[in-house]
């Protein structure tokens, strides 16, 4: 079943999420998105000494080709991330979906109509499909290529911070909510 793609009659919009706009949950969010990273580099620490990123035993050049995959990886990460909320979205609704950035945000958005239990998976699935490639990854990967995944791995969980927190903040409101995602913010109508 396809989600509206104009809001149907009798619903309205009881609030947003808007992060740009809302200071006091901008920094919920970025404080929730460091603490993950911090649990998570501790956790790794106990894996793969940080040091192995930076040997430099085989030469300069295995080194500086760690860093470059590790920036060049990141930036595709970015990418792929999003667009699997937007293949999600496309899944879910004949709205056209748009991409772009909103400050140091990159975004999906979509002028649809979500009910909840879709919008939690398209809020969910790429730190779920990423964050599962990631991790076979890593358990497939040398020591000094270990941080170079293992640092994408982290941005895909601390990342998700907002995507965890509107999924937190959705999960107890009634099934038949919808919620249109503009990229920048969510607008969530329910039944009047």
């Amino acid at each position: 079943m396809k989600n509206p793609v104009v809001l149907p009659e009798g619903y309205s919009e009881r609030f947003r999420v808007d992060l740009a706009k809302d200071r006091k949950l901008f920094w919920l969010v970025n404080g929730l998105s460091a603490g993950i990273a911090l649990v998570l580099a501790i956790a790794g620490c106990a894996v793969v000494s940080p040091a192995a990123l930076f040997d430099m035993e085989a030469g300069l050049g295995p080194y500086a080709l760690r860093f470059g995959v590790l920036l060049v990886g990141m930036i595709v990460y970015i990418i792929l991330h999003e667009a699997v909320h937007g293949v999600c979205m496309h899944y879910f609704s004949d709205a056209k979906v748009h991409y772009g950035f909103k400050g140091a945000y990159a975004f999906a958005g979509s002028e649809g109509y979500f009910y909840k239990r879709p919008y939690l998976i398209i809020a969910l699935a790429p730190v779920v499909v990423w964050g599962i490639v990631l991790l076979v990854l890593n358990c497939f990967t040398s020591p000094e290529w270990f941080w170079v995944v293992y640092w994408i791995q982290i941005c895909n969980l601390s990342g998700a911070a907002g995507d965890f927190y509107v999924a937190w903040k959705f999960w107890k409101l009634p099934e038949d909510i919808l919620v249109q995602d503009d990229g920048s913010s969510m607008r969530v109508y329910g039944r009047e």
